[in-house]
């Protein structure tokens, strides 16, 4: 199955007309010809079947013919993670995040981080592809970088976690989430979370969590984390 994308079908669409970019896809790579059928989502959980009426390089159009709306999972995840100093790590988590199922990610600039700025439409695209890849219908959000002291003045209800290196009294996250919540986890850089900034994320109600024996890098540590809570929502 091959997934394309358009986030202006809605369930009253009657067809679409493809880009340039994915015509040619279509009509060349694919080799789709007219009355072939495609599979299209929104990112917001419809997913389309179409039936093509016009195949052409330039251009390729298809007849909205039926759509369903895909269940969400059981939970919702928002990972809050500090921008590695290497951007293909971050990228990297980006991908493999989405596959596993995740549905919100903000970069948090702290107090030890390398990197503060992000490139936000190239992270974009890869949640897109990551989306398509995994034949996913929802398409996770990606919000601006944002400082560590300005998130956490945020309101926030969910199930709150804060994955530290300090030495100090910790749970493990396995053993204290609880299934089909809605959870904040904060990933810090690669020099750790600052003292201050460990101690104002708990006074906001943070828990502080351990993600096993040994010392991750950021990228690894939040895959370790994505990965816990789809297990114990699986």
């Amino acid at each position: 199955m091959q997934l394309f994308y358009n986030d202006t079908l809605t369930e009253t669409s009657t067809s679409i007309k493809f880009s340039r970019e994915e015509s040619k896809h279509i009509s060349k790579v694919l080799r789709k010809q007219e009355g072939d059928t495609l599979n299209i989502t929104n990112g917001k959980g419809l997913l389309f079947t179409a039936s093509i009426t016009f195949s052409n390089p330039s251009q390729c159009h298809a007849t909205i013919d039926s759509y369903t709306l895909e269940a969400r999972k059981p939970y919702r995840l928002h990972l809050v993670v500090a921008p590695t100093k290497m951007n293909d790590r971050y990228e990297w988590f980006l991908e493999k995040a989405t596959e596993i199922g995740i549905h919100e990610i903000t970069p948090i600039i702290c107090d030890h981080s390398e990197r503060k700025v992000i490139k936000q439409e190239r992270f974009e695209r890869i949640l897109l592809s990551a989306m398509k890849q995994s034949l996913q219908c929802y398409l996770p959000k990606l919000n601006p970088a944002i400082s560590f002291s300005n998130f956490i003045s945020t309101t926030n209800h969910d199930q709150l976690y804060i994955a530290h290196c300090e030495e100090t009294k910790k749970q493990s996250l396995k053993d204290v989430l609880k299934q089909g919540s809605s959870y904040t986890i904060l990933i810090g850089p690669e020099g750790d979370f600052s003292t201050k900034e460990i101690e104002l994320a708990l006074t906001s109600g943070y828990t502080p969590v351990t993600l096993g024996d040994t010392r991750l890098r950021t990228e690894t540590a939040a895959m370790v984390a994505t990965h816990s809570v789809a297990f114990i929502n699986s």
